[in-house]
């Protein structure tokens, strides 16, 4: 018999924190995201050569072909880098991914269905497990393919990634790995975003952005062979700090757009004639008046490119908020973790970042019920979902990667609870049972499941990387990212690259020469996707633009 949860049934909602008794009481900043006493929301904070930037996408001005010329030599990315945008969500706590979302099977792969037991494990009753067929079809009734990854037909992060698409439906494929991870830590080197960059991602505006001010720019950290400083994410937080990656102060504004470009460049020009004059006396002379010199160029290409701050406004974007975006006037009003996805993926579809993190709050929800997870992760969906969409708004592809520190299990207690909706109570931790997955967006046609490598896979198994036990453990002899974190990230990064057809350059000098994941046979069978873009590259995306009214 269902016992109430402490809490109630009704559930917690998304921004309750969680009280847990089998906690200590939240000490460090991770510990209350985690649990909800923070959101982990984001910021984007500039510094001082940030400052000088301004919005991207407004009518050029047309630089002098003396400043443009140093805009190229003070290698000012005007497109991004042509890589495919790149965003993952750090679910804080330990959230489910495993069977009650992303079904995860056997070494056939996700339809190579686990025990009974193993399910109900992963809070999925007997009644609603994924191998029982309804005798009228044949088919199971609990099996959702609308991604091309197989997710439980109940699960509530699909429903909220499946609330969001309509543009991007039919043009989506996806993976998932099920890979062990430490539970409650921030030591879990999870965030790819380092060894994105060192794949090829940048922008515009930012190289990284994330979330959190932390190294990785997440909750999670990043794997310490792959940290460069020089690119530390930038700390996304609201709106308004989008705004002011490209604020030109009041030059813009007291002049015209091509005036107020004409003064920046005769202040580089100025301050040229009057560095070549002198010596600064350290011996790095030369770069020094570089810096100074770009300054003044990337203020310049600043007010060029990007005189109207409005630009770069997420809320200002109809393809955002509004009638044509992916969240209503009164979702993005509303919901801070809306406004903080929406920021997000504004700068890493647009190109102005390369790569992004989005780090969500409370996800560590054994709370004695169903319902506060099935909230939680409703939410989750409908910011993954809003991502994906606005790629395919904005014609650009798109690779989202989900991952949480350690995961959750059920004991077989059911939470009968509207927000419950029958499925098994979250009772405690359960490293053994996470799990991380991909989806990617290509306005081509849904990416392809990779078969031309040598590794002799079936398709079903490269949409499946690595395995479970019967019991619903992780196989951590499966692949060399289930039982090591660093080598989950490696793979993810391997996948990135190999959307870009780049794969064979993983372990080659300048990129991953020392990496853990074996031949390249073992490497094959790593990969999920065919490559979407032949070459490495991919068109920039376009102006902005939105249907009209």
């Amino acid at each position: 018999m269902f016992r109430k949860a402490k809490y109630g049934n009704r559930g917690l909602r998304p921004d309750e924190p969680l009280r847990l008794n089998n906690h200590a009481r939240p000490r460090t900043r991770r510990e209350f995201i985690a649990q909800g006493f923070m959101t982990g929301a984001a910021s984007i904070m500039s510094g001082s050569v940030l400052s000088l930037f301004a919005n991207p996408r407004a009518a050029y001005a047309a630089l002098s072909s003396d400043i443009a010329t140093l805009r190229d030599s003070c290698g000012i990315v005007t497109q991004g880098a042509g890589k495919i945008p790149f965003i993952c969500f750090d679910l804080a706590g330990g959230a489910n991914i495993s069977g009650s979302n992303v079904l995860v099977g056997g070494p056939g792969g996700q339809e190579d269905f686990l025990s009974t037991a193993g399910y109900n494990k992963l809070g999925l009753p007997g009644d609603r497990i994924p191998s029982i067929l309804n005798p009228n079809n044949g088919l199971s009734d609990f099996i959702n393919r609308d991604l091309g990854l197989a997710f439980h037909a109940e699960s509530a992060m699909l429903a909220g990634i499946s609330e969001k698409l309509n543009m991007a439906s039919g043009f989506i494929n996806g993976a998932v790995i099920p890979a062990r991870s430490d539970n409650d830590t921030g030591n879990n080197p999870h965030n790819p975003m380092y060894g994105i960059f060192k794949a090829g991602a940048d922008g515009e505006l930012l190289t990284l952005i994330g979330s959190r001010s932390s190294d990785s720019g997440g909750n999670s950290m990043a794997p310490d062979g792959m940290i460069d400083l020089s690119v530390r994410p930038t700390k996304v937080d609201q709106v308004s700090d989008v705004t002011g990656l490209v604020d030109t102060g009041q030059l813009v504004g007291l002049l015209d757009q091509a005036d107020a470009v004409a003064v920046m460049e005769s202040i580089q020009r100025i301050s040229d004639m009057k560095l070549n004059r002198v010596n600064t006396l350290v011996t790095a002379d030369d770069v020094l008046k570089d810096l100074v010199s770009c300054g003044y160029v990337k203020a310049a290409d600043l007010a060029d490119r990007y005189g109207n701050p409005g630009d770069v406004n997420p809320a200002l974007d109809c393809n955002i908020v509004g009638p044509t975006g992916v969240f209503s006037q009164i979702e993005f009003d509303s919901d801070s973790e809306f406004r903080k996805a929406a920021s997000v993926m504004k700068l890493v579809v647009n190109g102005y970042a390369g790569a992004g993190t989005i780090t969500m709050g409370g996800y560590d929800y054994h709370t004695g019920d169903r319902a506060t997870g099935e909230l939680r992760d409703l939410r989750a969906g409908r910011c993954i979902g809003a991502c994906l969409e606005y790629a395919a708004k904005v014609g650009v592809p798109l690779m989202v990667y989900v991952f949480s520190d350690g995961s959750v299990f059920s004991n077989g207690a059911i939470d009968n609870s509207p927000n419950g909706g029958g499925k098994g109570v979250w009772t405690g931790d359960n490293s053994s049972t996470a799990a991380s997955y991909m989806l990617v967006y290509n306005p081509g046609g849904a990416p392809q499941l990779y078969t031309s490598g040598s590794d002799g896979n079936s398709a079903e198994q490269h949409q499946q990387i690595g395995w479970m036990r019967s019991d619903a453990s992780v196989e951590t002899a499966g692949t060399p990212a289930a039982n090591n974190v660093n080598l989950l990230v490696e793979t993810v990064v391997l996948n990135y690259m190999a959307l870009h057809g780049q794969q064979n350059l993983f372990g080659q000098p300048g990129f991953f020469p020392t990496n853990g994941l074996g031949n390249a046979a073992l490497m094959d069978s790593l990969i999920a996707f065919e490559a979407i873009a032949p070459g490495g590259q991919i068109n920039p995306a376009p102006p902005n633009s939105c249907p009209v009214p």
